[in-house]
């Protein structure tokens, strides 16, 4: 979950004189930002690091990662025409940096690693909203003012991401993440709706690749089974979702989470506690990854996560 960040020195001096698309459009350099969680933490798999709006740029999509506010659109999608104008996207093509990283990656690590991709509701959100939103109103009203236009947005996306995630298997990824980030702010008629079908047909095309996929939201407490029916071979449980709870309805699908982030900023004692209850949560069912529930937060202490995965290790018997 977002291993590489801000809570490393050694990635904060890299972003002194580089910014993040930058970092991503350098193999060399996200190579070795990828790399620093595993060197750092003792973590069992890296994460590549890449941005999830980094195709968009393939499709003819203006857009720039501000600092503090993360991406702005300067074309929004405001129009069934707008969608229309949105480009085909061709992996080797519009990111092959991300494939070359990738590629170093695989001959540099000992531990498998996770490609990732946004789903297509959290990619459209963007596009619409024209950044991070907090009510999603725009994006809801075209969601349920031009269904048609919505529709066929979802399906460009959707057909991008498969291609995306397909070219990140070819170059050597092991397992793939879909991130929905924002997926929690629908409900669960708008989801069967609007977004399950195209859900549906990601996850269907990803099984052609023959790699595990984790299939991620926040905020889906309401949509668990939906997300389950959607796809992936692992479903990421958030923070706000009790772990037992989320067992007893996904029945034998593997789940990965879902340690509070926060938990990590606490002293050590606290950690160790924390993480004991997340594990006797899961009652020693298998298909558990432990993850954290979230995005590592920017001031985390490293020797506060390096301390959790070891702690892990050691409660786990790995």
């Amino acid at each position: 979950m977002r291993q590489a960040g801000r809570y490393q020195a050694a990635y904060r001096k890299i972003r002194e004189t580089h910014t993040l698309p930058e970092i991503v459009r350098d193999p060399e350099l996200t190579a070795r930002v990828t790399r620093l969680p595993v060197e750092t933490l003792g973590v069992d798999a890296a994460i590549l690091f890449a941005d999830i709006t980094t195709p968009l740029y393939g499709m003819g999509v203006r857009l720039e990662i501000v600092e503090g506010r993360g991406p702005v659109i300067e074309n929004p999608i405001q129009s069934p025409k707008d969608v229309e104008q949105l480009l085909p996207f061709d992996p080797k093509a519009h990111v092959p940096f991300v494939l070359a990283a990738i590629r170093l990656l695989k001959e540099e690590l000992k531990v498998p690693l996770i490609g990732f991709a946004g789903a297509p509701f959290t990619l459209a959100s963007y596009l619409v909203e024209g950044g991070p939103s907090k009510n999603f109103a725009r994006v809801k009203r075209f969601m349920l003012t031009a269904p048609e236009a919505w529709h066929r947005l979802m399906e460009k996306l959707t057909g991008a991401m498969a291609a995306y995630l397909k070219a990140q298997t070819a170059a050597g990824a092991d397992a793939l993440m879909v991130f929905d980030s924002w997926i929690g702010r629908l409900t669960r008629r708008q989801y069967q709706t609007y977004v399950l079908p195209h859900q549906k047909r990601l996850f269907a095309e990803l099984k052609e690749t023959g790699r595990p996929t984790i299939h991620f939201g926040t905020g889906t407490m309401h949509l668990l089974e939906l997300l389950k029916e959607a796809g992936g071979d692992a479903i990421g449980v958030d923070t706000s979702t009790p772990l037992a709870w989320a067992r007893e309805r996904l029945g034998p699908t593997p789940v990965q989470g879902n340690l509070d982030p926060a938990v990590l900023l606490a002293d050590q004692s606290t950690i160790a506690a924390e993480i004991e209850a997340v594990l006797a949560e899961n009652a020693g069912q298998p298909g558990h990854v432990f993850n954290l529930g979230h995005g590592m937060l920017p001031m985390t202490p490293e020797e506060n996560a390096a301390f959790a995965v070891e702690t892990v290790h050691r409660l786990t018997g790995r």
